[in-house]
């Protein structure tokens, strides 16, 4: 046995020698981008993104109606919202906003080429968000500091955009692909990837999405009800803002307490 032993012994003379064009070893890991310094303005809305547990996401047939949705909503305590493209003024609309609410992360949805990308920048977009990744505005701004989060459906799609520089995706349509259950299936794999939930949540649920691992979620008929915008209720719309900001903040308190316990 102890010959045996000794015959397994490495020593110097036993190792291969490296040839003379191989310098080192470098590991890669999946999870390596996430350890790319931030920018201080992606790092702030990320931060708002996360702590708030809630993106609002308003669709408007008008450029006054949804100033006064939002003013609404974020009186009532929404610190992220997105406007839609499809909303006419959309940039004229998120213009106004970023001078009365300049400390919240407001930004716009559904941008789908990178056009749409500079123009909310330049309207004073801290984020805008894609039902797909788009490769133009991921290419375009990942040199930015601004936050862009893809839409992302399949494992394969999550890991693509993580790879190729995204700091957050957008799991969408997530009713439709399983929920709750999708999300938290999705998190074993990928545990460092932040993740924020899209299409179809309702208020009772944040806290559900959220404790299964979601950052946050996206709520936009459960804050902009159908009825409320067309008959200009904005009182209903600053109740229920209120109620889901107060839901998320509970649930990512309850989330972080959880995690240190």
């Amino acid at each position: 046995m102890d010959m045996v032993a000794a015959s397994w012994r490495l020593t110097p003379q036993s190792l291969p020698l490296l040839s003379p064009k191989v310098k080192s070893f470098r590991v890669y890991s999946s999870s390596s981008s996430s350890s790319l310094s931030l920018s201080p303005i992606i790092q702030k809305t990320s931060s708002l993104i996360q702590n708030s547990g809630v993106i609002a996401c308003l669709r408007a047939n008008s450029a006054e109606l949804a100033y006064e949705a939002a003013t609404a909503a974020l009186n009532g305590g929404i610190s992220v919202l997105e406007i839609v493209m499809s909303t006419p003024g959309v940039f004229q609309v998120l213009r106004q906003l970023v001078k009365d609410y300049p400390t919240l992360a407001l930004g716009v949805g559904t941008a789908l080429n990178a056009e749409d990308a500079r123009n909310a920048m330049n309207a004073g977009a801290k984020f805008f968000m894609s039902p797909a990744t788009v490769k133009d505005i991921m290419d375009d701004v990942v040199k930015d500091e601004i936050l862009y989060i893809p839409g992302v459906m399949t494992p394969t799609e999550i890991l693509s955009a993580y790879d190729a520089g995204a700091k957050m995706v957008k799991v969408y349509p997530v009713s439709a692909l399983g929920g709750v259950q999708y999300i938290s299936a999705l998190k074993k794999p990928f545990p460092h990837i932040p993740m924020v939930a899209s299409q179809g949540i309702k208020i009772d649920s944040i806290g559900e999405y959220i404790s299964s691992g979601a950052s946050s979620v996206v709520l936009s008929d459960a804050i902009f009800d159908k009825g409320a915008m067309t008959q200009r209720n904005f009182n209903a719309i600053h109740q229920l803002a209120s109620l889901a900001a107060l839901e998320g903040k509970e649930a990512i308190e309850r989330k972080r307490s959880c995690t240190t316990s």
